[in-house]
């Protein structure tokens, strides 16, 4: 069975998308091609359990095991060498990708403390979106007591729209809550 999200993107979204840019053919239409979670801990410079527990937090909040990602450059101010853990990151496609959209527009983000809405000077500028989440206890997948420390991830929504706009519909049609422009 497919993703309730995938599903409202095949019988709405195509359509009012179609009608909303003048589109003369369906596959012109902008699709959701990926979407990355990324966290990065400076603390697991000192303590690299701390990065392993963040890993299986990103695995269970997307249903994917999380790749431990390694520095790039020495910087000696921050003791930092070379291919030393630093972070973790889930790259979600398909079938994976649309349930894990829907969980976090209908179940994770309404948990947000004071929320009104999602800013949306996240785009790059080709349609892709990146926003941020302050802590990981919005998922409901992680239990309170389980969590060593509160940290935050990093979401990107990679998507084959041209300009912001089209990906901005896009996002908006499938339920993303952005925050009214006034």
């Amino acid at each position: 069975m497919k993703a309730r999200k995938f599903e409202l993107y095949k019988n709405e979204t195509v359509s009012k998308m179609m009608e909303e840019f003048k589109y003369s053919n369906v596959m012109e239409v902008p699709k959701l091609e990926k979407i990355v979670i990324n966290t990065c801990m400076s603390e697991a410079i000192q303590n690299v359990k701390l990065l392993h527990a963040a890993a299986n937090e990103i695995t269970l909040i997307s249903g994917q095991k999380a790749v431990i990602t390694r520095a790039r450059k020495s910087v000696s101010n921050f003791k930092l060498r070379e291919g030393m853990p630093l972070g973790a990151k889930v790259t979600l496609r398909r079938d994976k990708m649309w349930e894990f959209f829907d969980r976090l527009t209908s179940i994770a983000i309404p948990r947000i403390r004071d929320f009104r809405g999602i800013d949306a000077k996240g785009f790059d500028g080709r349609g892709n979106f990146s926003m941020g989440i302050l802590e990981q206890l919005i998922f409901p997948e992680l239990k309170f007591d389980d969590i060593k420390k509160v940290n935050g991830m990093n979401i990107t929504f990679v998507t084959s729209a041209k300009t912001d706009a089209e990906g901005r519909a896009l996002l908006k049609h499938l339920g993303m809550p952005f925050k009214e422009s006034k």
